[in-house]
């Protein structure tokens, strides 16, 4: 089994930054990719970060400039760093991932609990 565990939210306000960190544990074999999702009140969940297991990132243009992906292979963790915050970026930040269990295994796609961000104007 494998777990996603987000951090890092809370209450900010508008123009600060914020840096979200996703740990996975369990059985790994390694990773396809990973993700960011948010869902904002009212709204349907969006992707707003991707990162291949090559290490390319792709963003949406809603937050291209703003939101970097990272991540740090040797603690199965994946970041999220986010500047000039906005009130509309105010949601819950889901991490995601499509996870290899073991060779030759299919990818496998999981999902944090969430994480609350809220920012204030």
């Amino acid at each position: 089994q494998v777990q996603l565990v987000e951090s890092g939210g809370g209450l900010v306000q508008a123009g600060g930054s914020l840096r979200l960190s996703c740990a996975a544990s369990g059985n790994i074999f390694r990773f396809n990719a990973m993700g960011w999702y948010r869902q904002g009140p009212g709204k349907q969940r969006e992707v707003v970060a991707r990162i291949s297991s090559g290490g390319s990132t792709n963003y949406p243009d809603s937050v291209k400039g703003r939101f970097t992906i990272s991540r740090d292979s040797a603690k199965n963790t994946v970041y999220l760093h986010i500047d000039s915050l906005k009130p509309e970026d105010t949601a819950v930040y889901y991490c995601n991932a499509d996870v290899i269990l073991y060779y030759g295994a299919p990818g496998r796609n999981y999902w944090g609990q969430g994480t609350q961000v809220t920012v204030s104007s």
